[in-house]
């Protein structure tokens, strides 16, 4: 709740990059956020929206979900990130989408686009550090892969993951939505 208002954000994201050493803030939401992104955006903060899954809501809506499968949504989703986009983002983030979604928004935008969940064909990709790890608690979504499996050290796993991004062996078919 750091950026209900535009004013309230400016003020945040100041605070994020003055105090705090951020180089870019992140907001999470559609439409809502296109105001903000241009208030931040005429101010020179660098700001990264971010669609889909969005981690706070998820017992809003029922759990980790895939967004973004109905056509209709899809659309929305598209034509959200074009909107957020053109009022200043620098960059979208899509969290727990279908692969075609990931491409269509990625050849959409001019601005990079990265995938957390979103498929092989967008302009870069992010994992939680304790997902490549494999640490994390509880249920593992489907996008995770444990790159430290074969590993030794939790370095030799992180090389692991950036070696298969770059190769454009992850994320392989099975940790993709349809």
């Amino acid at each position: 709740m750091r950026y209900t208002e535009p004013g309230q954000a400016l003020e945040n994201a100041v605070r994020l990059m003055q105090e705090g050493g951020a180089m870019m803030v992140k907001l999470e939401g559609g439409d809502d956020q296109v105001d903000i992104v241009a208030h931040l955006a005429r101010h020179d903060i660098p700001v990264c929206a971010h669609l889909g899954l969005k981690p706070q809501s998820v017992h809003k809506i029922g759990g980790f979900k895939v967004q973004g499968r109905e056509r209709g949504k899809a659309r929305e989703m598209v034509a959200t990130a074009k909107r957020l986009q053109d009022a200043g983002a620098d960059i979208v983030l899509l969290e727990c989408v279908p692969s075609k979604v990931g491409k269509t928004i990625s050849t959409a935008l001019q601005v990079p686009v990265i995938g957390i969940g979103a498929g092989p064909d967008v302009d870069g990709q992010i994992l939680v550090l304790y997902d490549v790890l494999d640490i994390t608690q509880g249920r593992t979504p489907k996008f995770v892969k444990n790159f430290q499996v074969d590993c030794t050290s939790p370095l030799e796993a992180l090389q692991a993951y950036v070696r298969e991004v770059k190769e454009g062996d992850y994320p392989a078919p099975e940790h993709c939505f349809s």
